[in-house]
């Protein structure tokens, strides 16, 4: 078997990086064709960067940057598809050479770890850009970016000039959220506050994973009055806040949990899976058969919906689910605390449309503080520090959440202040966009800076996508976020110690000693 070297996922093996086989379960073989397209990709930079890069260029640079994001793609076919497209739009851009493939994990370790970051958090931003370009948003300093972006990974900097561009690199993630967020609400309106169940109706049933909000809308359409309902999972979930997806009745509610419990909760059961995002884990036997991919996700042996025409034809899911036929009675599922109903559609919109309520209750002090309480989820033990967390959250407190990460909790009651939920989920990992539009508005109000609103962010991190949204805080000035469970591989002792003194990125130690430092 040959080696391999990966680090960029929070559960990487002894906090190191992975050189075997992935914690994913990414193969050698796929890890190593993924780090080929990441230099063929730099090479395509190098190739384009003194002039506006192509139509296609940026499709390429987008999607194959997205394709190595981790619980993407597990497929060296794909990959090596996408690799022969990326180096013949290089040539023809002008050529240059790739990333020496040798180079790529090996450097001073504060320089790898600075640029690694660098490419990482790009990995991150790819994936919005990509969903915000599928809808047909685009911006143009965006997408320039990205390969100015990959250009400089290939480049010699000082220390000084990395953190310059990771800063930089910060502020562009910001417009692309905010780009995304434009995409999203144009498209399916702006959400609005609903209560989802996790109970799932008898009858055949899709469950639809991920966060690619198109496909479900056009699985939706393809499955109008076939008697077949329509389940999220994962970061779909807040797809039900959304007007012109809830207003399908067949989109029913949620089913299981966080993407790293699909092993065990997808094993045998009778209803189809489609991946549309990094949601995928490799699939057990008992459930193989099920379980579709479309996008940039793939897996081997898995059929893959392919697009057509700015359309895709999922007629193999729909089939497979009336084949399966769902349970013949009503099967109550739990979140992981035992609830049956979970809450989304509090984004920016919704929030501020009462933010006159909210600071009129921190003003009146029933509102103490609030806690960003969002990010990734996953395996690795020490995330049950999030579920404590809220439930001994003050009851004068209110926790904003989004991401996966709420999963640990998002089934609890924990009381309402003021007539609003003590738990408010904004939506998917890109909308820590809503988040910081939130703050920044609460801070005008306030008249104060954002660091000195009774605000303390706690972030759990995963993959690449947490890296872009962590360096947009940090380029915006945000200080005193708590990160766990653990610290990045990624980050030397040194990089470290600088985040540390510079935003008092602070490593979460237990629920009751965090708490009682942020809130005295």
């Amino acid at each position: 078997m040959s080696n391999m070297f990966c680090f960029q996922c929070e559960q990487t093996a002894g906090g190191k990086g992975c050189t075997k086989v992935g914690v994913c379960g990414k193969q050698p073989e796929v890890s190593n064709k993924q780090d080929e397209l990441i230099c063929a990709l730099v090479g395509l930079a190098r190739a384009s960067y003194s002039k506006a890069p192509s139509k296609n260029a940026v499709e390429l640079m987008l999607k194959g940057l997205f394709t190595t994001v981790t619980n993407v793609n597990f497929n060296t076919v794909t990959i090596e598809k996408l690799i022969d497209e990326v180096r013949k739009e290089k040539e023809s851009a002008g050529n240059a050479q790739d990333f020496p493939i040798e180079n790529l994990w090996s450097a001073d370790s504060d320089i790898m770890s600075l640029r690694s970051t660098l490419l990482l958090g790009l990995k991150g931003m790819a994936a919005y850009a990509y969903h915000a370009y599928v809808l047909g948003k685009q911006n143009e300093e965006v997408n320039n970016w990205f390969f100015k972006g990959m250009y400089a990974f290939g480049e010699d900097h000082s220390i000084e000039e990395w953190l310059s561009l990771l800063m930089e690199f910060g502020m562009i993630n910001l417009k692309c959220m905010e780009l995304l967020d434009e995409a999203n609400t144009s498209a399916y309106g702006t959400p609005v506050p609903a209560k989802v169940t996790t109970i799932i109706e008898k009858g055949p049933f899709i469950v639809v994973s991920g966060h690619d909000l198109l496909d479900l809308k056009q699985l939706l359409e393809q499955t109008e009055g076939k008697g077949i309902n329509i389940y999220t999972h994962g970061e779909m979930l807040p797809a039900h806040g959304y007007p012109e997806l809830k207003k399908y009745p067949h989109l029913k509610g949620n089913f299981g949990t966080a993407w790293q419990n699909q092993q065990k909760e997808f094993d045998n059961v009778p209803g189809a899976f489609l991946f549309t995002t990094n949601c995928l884990m490799p699939p057990k036997p008992s459930y193989m058969d099920r379980v579709f991919t479309t996008e940039v996700v793939s897996y081997p042996e898995l059929v893959h919906i392919d697009e057509a025409n700015g359309k895709k034809d999922f007629t193999p899911v729909i089939e497979k689910a009336m084949e399966l036929g769902g349970w013949k009675e009503d099967k109550v599922l739990t979140g992981i605390n035992g609830g049956t109903e979970l809450m989304t559609g509090f984004g920016h919109g919704t929030v501020l449309g009462v933010a006159d309520k909210v600071i009129d209750a921190v003003k009146a002090g029933a509102i103490r503080h609030f806690f960003l309480v969002g990010g990734c989820d996953g395996a690795k033990p020490g995330r049950n520090y999030y579920t404590e967390f809220v439930e001994k959250s003050p009851k004068d407190t209110v926790i904003l959440t989004l991401a996966c990460g709420k999963f640990r909790f998002n089934d609890l009651n924990i009381g309402e202040i003021g007539g609003l939920p003590r738990i408010m989920d904004m939506g998917q990992c890109n909308d820590a966009y809503s988040a910081i539009k939130v703050a920044v508005a609460l801070s005008q109000a306030f008249k104060c800076s954002v660091n000195e609103l009774p605000l303390t962010l706690v972030l759990s991190w995963y993959e690449q996508k947490a890296v872009c949204i962590l360096l947009t805080l940090l380029a915006l000035g945000i200080k005193n976020i708590y990160i766990g469970p653990s610290v990045p591989a990624f980050f030397s002792q040194n990089v470290l110690n600088v985040l540390v003194e510079k935003f008092n990125i602070t490593p979460i130690t237990t629920p009751e000693e965090d708490l009682k430092k942020i809130l005295g």
